[in-house]
């Protein structure tokens, strides 16, 4: 079914099909759709592990960015994830750059978007939170406004640290995106060292406040040289973050050259950024040595790149472009198979 479900969809610009999915999503999941959908789409438990101290059902989650405000929590578990990650959310509610921001580049089956963390803040974000109800682990992806400075954009993550510490499994600190200006500069030498050393010591504080650790994970790009990445990697271990999601969407348009849409600004997402991601995670392996988990996402379309992903050191697996274009099958292919 979901080949007409795809090519109703397309007939919408990117952005408003997303919307409309979002919509049904929530829709579903509060109500009795939600158990039709499961009996429909009949994804199987999956292999359970345990990573950055914490269960999951299964190694396959939702990437942030697809349900922003974590309006469809309950719908998305539906579909058989293991753990689904919402956001990126900042401490106001920002409308992100202006639309068109979304482009579809079909022949190579990637997503170009220029959103600019657009969200409802992260208030929202935690009541919605509260009212869903999944059983499976939940990641909150948190980020700055655009209009906080580089230079002051430690309190705005600390400021969302505090609001939804206690209501998450795990909590991503989103320094990657391309669309939010100057941010990845936090990805880089004192930069990173000052935002780690912040969030880290407000992490332990929070424990001992809300008696329980909460994992984070730092979100890093694909488009970092060989230097910038053995930084990272000693940075991380240093602090000793909990885990690292590799990797964010990239700038680089090399393998989609000539495609329509190829030259809009933004970051491109699905299939073209499959090896790109793969050979982060490789590499990040090698460095990191185990001490720090890997979560591999970029361009994870089936089984096959999905285990060509473990095999360079990732643990667990993101979707979100993957799953517009093949759908919730992939899903359970992914869940029956990855270990």
């Amino acid at each position: 079914m979901y080949p007409l479900i795809k090519k109703a969809l397309f007939a919408f610009e990117a952005e408003k099909a997303h919307e409309l999915s979002i919509a049904f999503l929530k829709l579903a999941g509060n109500s009795p759709i939600k158990c039709v959908m499961q009996k429909w789409l009949a994804c199987p438990q999956g292999v359970p592990k345990m990573v950055m101290g914490i269960p999951f059902k299964n190694p396959i989650g939702l990437a942030a960015g697809a349900d922003k405000n974590g309006e469809a929590i309950n719908g998305f578990a539906a579909m058989g994830f293991g753990f689904i990650e919402v956001g990126t959310v900042t401490p106001l509610a920002q409308d992100g750059n202006p639309r068109p921001r979304q482009f579809r580049v079909l022949e190579a089956e990637g997503i170009i978007n220029r959103n600019g963390f657009n969200n409802h803040g992260v208030d929202q974000l935690v009541e919605n939170v509260k009212k869903a109800r999944f059983d499976g682990t939940l990641g909150i992806n948190i980020g700055k406004n655009t209009f906080t400075s580089v230079e002051n954009g430690k309190s705005d993550y600390i400021f969302c640290l505090n609001k939804v510490y206690n209501y998450a499994d795990y909590i991503t600190i989103n320094i990657s995106s391309p669309n939010s200006p100057g941010l990845r500069q936090l990805q880089y030498g004192e930069a990173l060292d000052d935002l780690l050393a912040g969030i880290k010591a407000r992490q332990q504080e929070l424990a001992i406040q809300y008696n329980k650790y909460v994992p984070l994970a730092v979100k890093i790009a694909p488009d970092l040289t060989e230097a910038e990445l053995v930084q990272i990697a000693d940075t991380l271990r240093r602090h000793k973050m909990d885990g690292v999601i590799a990797t964010n969407t990239t700038i680089s348009r090399d393998s989609v050259q000539g495609f329509m849409h190829a030259e809009q600004q933004g970051g491109l997402s699905g299939k073209p950024l499959q090896h790109k991601s793969t050979e982060i995670i490789a590499r990040l392996y090698q460095e990191l040595k185990g001490e720090i988990p890997i979560i591999g996402s970029g361009g994870i379309d089936s089984v096959e790149n999905g285990q060509e992903k473990i095999a360079a050191g990732a643990e667990l697996l993101q979707l979100y472009s993957g799953l517009i274009y093949h759908g919730p099958a992939l899903i359970k292919q992914l869940v029956q198979q990855i270990k």
